[in-house]
């Protein structure tokens, strides 16, 4: 399989799903992981040493990849992430010093708000060049006035 080939199965795969969502809701969860094994003092540890700490991530990044690979139960998946997300503000750091939060929030809104059936978007310069090719009145008929006008049917 050439790499033409597999970009273009890979585009029409991430087409059939809310890609953006799960990767930002999978990238948030990673992130706040990652500040929970920061060594700086300001580290919160909550409960049974940070048990809910790491569990709430680890929840966030397994809900972005059920996003990603089960799109057709993404409602659910994405009310379940934000609020994993906003639970992530007490137990992990303040959300991974908000950026985790912010990148959890936006992806499972993102996952929340897709819709699979949507007709896929044309850009600027195909929908000018249709206009451009669909015939108009005046473009039909240069001469200003109809040939058959004033005479009965």
């Amino acid at each position: 399989m050439t790499f033409t080939q597999w970009r273009d199965r890979f585009r029409g795969w991430r087409g059939h799903r809310p890609f953006a969502g799960g990767v930002l809701l999978v990238l948030g969860g990673a992130e706040i992981l990652v500040t929970m094994k920061a060594p700086l003092p300001v580290i919160l540890h909550v409960g049974m040493q940070g048990l809910a700490g790491y569990l709430l991530p680890t929840l966030m990044v397994l809900c972005g990849l059920l996003i990603l690979f089960n799109p057709t139960q993404r409602l659910f998946y994405s009310i379940i992430a934000i609020l994993l997300s906003l639970g992530t503000w007490l137990t992990s750091n303040i959300g991974g010093f908000v950026v985790g939060l912010l990148l959890g929030a936006v992806g499972s809104s993102l996952a929340f708000g897709w819709v699979p059936d949507q007709e896929p978007r044309r850009s600027r310069r195909q929908r000018r060049e249709e206009e451009q090719a669909r015939p108009t009145v005046g473009a039909a008929h240069k001469g200003g006035h109809l040939p058959e006008t004033g005479k009965p049917a």
